[in-house]
């Protein structure tokens, strides 16, 4: 088999195990809290415990992107594997809440799994495939988290939640062989500059279209942060009991789940015949107007179908920016640059929740889908009026090429 068709395959297993091993643990921790002798501010320790591991993902990311670009994407992914599995098999056994605070923390510190893995294949993919291989992850990473709620669920409530999290690091573990045994990476030219996340942001910032994609993942990671905080909420409002409330929130929010399972190597595949750009474009655009229509359905039915539609085009946003970085950066920076991009992610992720929650605790809870609908409409026009910036680069690369 071709090694990068290889690769694709064991890091599409290694990134949905992954990722449905994170939400087998991470929409459990309110519930653990008790447990663990929490009775009175579980909202706080929730939202501490939530946006711990995004602020500490977005200040180790770039060191650890500067050590990929050194010694390879492989062996980063081994390592935050390892460290996945041992923070979520540590976690079965906490008895207070600042030691799972201390793993969220180190959890953020030094994993990194799964944009490890996009690193890898956006540089070890021939051009004319990177946006059908970088879907195709993105696929993974949605159907995990898909499947992981169900997993996690049903293991806690079979043998209790402290089972669970130790199941979660099996799972890793598992994902993390794999690479071990069948990953390649071939096309590695190993960084000769010395390590420097401060002259790492300065050659970013001299890159005006990775500097547009970081700003764009900003706003895109905190659209879909932005709205989880209420979503519940709403759905009760539309009409759904409080005692069903937890149930059919979990199928509202799987449905852009199942959307980008279904349509994201669609544009994938399309985004390899007429570039990254338009797609981005299109994605942003469609992510928009669809968080917008989700104000207008005062029924639950209504409402999940707009949902699923709105997943259909927002799925094409995630996999055009990566494909972006790999198209506007040097392949010794990559790594690097794919950091940066996971710390602009980790900034939206913590920042989201806390607009959400913020606006919605002043306001109606339309105001935040409508806050969120002018946010990716924002963006979109954005990227539009910056054509030419990306344009300008991708004609400068073919140059040096030549």
């Amino acid at each position: 088999m071709v090694v990068w068709k290889r690769n694709l395959i064991v890091l599409w297993i290694g990134v949905f195990f992954t990722s449905a091993s994170f939400s087998m643990v991470i929409p459990f921790l309110p519930i653990f809290l008790p447990q663990i002798g929490v009775h009175e501010h579980i909202e706080m320790w929730s939202g501490l415990l939530f946006s711990a591991a995004f602020f500490a993902g977005a200040v180790a990311s770039p060191f650890w992107g500067s050590i990929a670009d050194k010694y390879g994407r492989k062996p980063m992914i081994i390592r935050a594997g390892i460290f996945l599995c041992l923070i979520y098999t540590l976690t079965a056994f906490v008895t207070n809440p600042y030691q799972l605070l201390a793993l969220r923390i180190a959890q953020g510190l030094l994993t990194g799994f799964i944009p490890g893995a996009i690193a890898l294949i956006g540089t070890n993919t021939p051009n004319e495939k990177v946006g059908y291989a970088l879907s195709m992850i993105s696929t993974a990473s949605a159907s995990g988290g898909i499947v992981g709620p169900l997993l996690g669920g049903t293991i806690a409530h079979l043998v209790g939640n402290r089972l669970a999290f130790a199941s979660a690091g099996v799972i890793v573990f598992i994902s993390t062989i794999l690479i071990i045994l069948w990953v390649k990476e071939d096309n590695f030219t190993p960084s000769k500059e010395r390590g420097s996340v401060k002259n790492d942001l300065k050659i970013a910032w001299r890159n005006r279209p990775l500097m547009l994609v970081l700003l764009l993942t900003v706003i895109t990671a905190g659209s879909v942060m932005t709205i989880e905080p209420v979503l519940p909420l709403y759905i009760v409002e539309l009409g759904g009991t409080k005692e069903k409330a937890s149930l059919v929130a979990g199928i509202v929010f799987s449905l852009p789940g199942i959307a980008s399972a279904l349509f994201a190597p669609f544009w994938g595949r399309w985004a390899d015949k007429v570039g990254f750009h338009r797609v981005l474009v299109i994605g942003l655009l469609g992510g928009g107007i669809g968080t917008l229509a989700q104000i207008v359905f005062g029924s639950i039915w209504g409402f999940s179908i707009i949902r699923f539609v709105y997943g259909a085009f927002f799925c094409a946003v995630f996999p055009a920016l990566n494909g972006l970085v790999v198209k506007s950066t040097a392949a010794d920076f990559r790594g690097r640059a794919f950091s940066l991009n996971q710390t602009a992610n980790q900034i939206g992720g913590m920042s989201g929740p806390m607009l959400g929650g913020f606006i919605g605790g002043l306001f109606p809870v339309q105001i935040v889908f409508a806050t969120t609908g002018i946010l990716l409409l924002a963006a979109m026009g954005l990227a539009y009026w910056k054509t030419n910036a990306f344009n300008g680069v991708m004609k400068r690369k073919v140059a040096t090429s030549k």
